[in-house]
């Protein structure tokens, strides 16, 4: 067995897991395509082969039935056929719209990306891979906070431990730029759930509520208004919390005007998030950030590699309300970029 038989078996299990996550299928389904991908690079290729000839790949860690029999097809010489079903019914990523597609094209990055450091499903290494082959020249690691305990957010002592770990992926690689960040909840006075010193030393801040959405309106507009006037928020997340999928979640009550001409004052940028399940702001509320004179992030929110294909979602939003190319601060070089995001500094 050949080293790159060995490879192509991994690369099977990878790209599983990828149309998997795109699709949003459970998260242990995913994960025992890349332990199966993990597992058979570490074997090696003699290990896997005496195993493979002898109909004993399922002795080797983490993998299973299923997995070996995808394994057994590349071996084989034929395309499993679990993978080339994944790929029929997998729907084309993009916009049919032409000035949407045009959108999209523009686009040079994402500024709100999950890793496995919190909720994320893979390591901040594998979704910059993802970015990069894109063509996207920089990713946002934006990383929970502590405070969401459910996502495993990141106290300051695991975040200060990420920031140099972007650092070392930065220094190996060339092209895309991993940005450090996180995604800080606001909380229920406005102020934000981390260190201010440490969120001074972040490339990217996009500020979201993820608890008491159901706070009444004035408390609610207080509370976001005092969030996107601190001068250490960059993009105001998912501003309504709402959910559009399943069972659905309305969206959060408040004075979005208010809201948005805060953001406009303090230059922060309003995100447009592309997740299918989100869809947020709602277009009567892009209007009114749009006639607030405010600045916009197209972001997908991803938590795998695959989903990082969504920013179409928000390009067809975008084009739809009629927001400029130019406000939209991911269309931006980095130098661009970098230069809005020291703006407060």
């Amino acid at each position: 067995m050949m080293v790159d038989d060995n490879e192509a078996v991994a690369a099977a299990f990878d790209r599983i897991a990828y149309l998997l996550e795109r699709r949003q299928e459970p998260t242990y389904r995913v994960r025992a395509f890349r332990t199966a991908a993990r597992s058979v690079r570490a074997a090696g290729p003699e290990v896997v082969a005496r195993l493979a000839a002898s109909r004993r790949l399922t002795d080797l860690a983490g993998i299973g039935p299923s997995t070996a029999k995808v394994a057994g097809e590349v071996l084989g010489g034929t395309s499993p056929a679990y993978l080339e079903r994944l790929e029929a019914e997998a729907q084309p990523e993009g916009p049919a719209d032409v000035a949407a597609a045009a959108l999209v094209e523009a686009l040079r990055g994402d500024l709100h990306a999950h890793s496995d450091w919190s909720d994320g499903g893979s390591p901040i290494a594998v979704m910059a891979d993802a970015a990069a082959g894109l063509d996207h020249e920089y990713l946002a690691m934006t990383d929970h906070s502590p405070r969401l305990t459910v996502a495993h957010g990141l106290d300051a002592a695991r975040l200060e431990r990420q920031l140099d770990v972007i650092a070392a992926i930065n220094a190996d690689r060339s092209g895309l730029r991993v940005l450090t960040g996180i995604e800080v909840d606001i909380l229920e006075d406005g102020s934000l759930d981390q260190n201010d010193d440490l969120l001074e030393r972040l490339d990217v801040v996009v500020a979201s509520v993820h608890s008491k959405l159901r706070m009444d309106s004035p408390a609610m507009t207080e509370r976001m208004v005092a969030a996107v006037s601190n001068p250490r928020v960059d993009i105001l997340g998912h501003c309504t919390g709402r959910i559009v999928v399943g069972k659905g979640r309305p969206p959060s009550a408040f004075d979005a005007g208010a809201v948005f001409e805060a953001c406009g004052a303090a230059g922060t940028a309003v995100e447009i998030n592309s997740r299918p399940e989100r869809l947020d702001p709602p277009e009567e509320l892009l209007a009114l950030a749009l006639d607030a004179g405010c600045r916009f992030s197209i972001d997908t929110d991803a938590h795998a590699p695959g989903q990082l294909e969504w920013q179409h979602h928000g390009a067809a939003k975008a084009v739809a309300a009629g927001v400029p190319a130019d406000r939209i601060v991911n269309t931006w070089s980095l130098e661009d970029l970098r230069r809005w995001l020291d703006r407060k500094g």
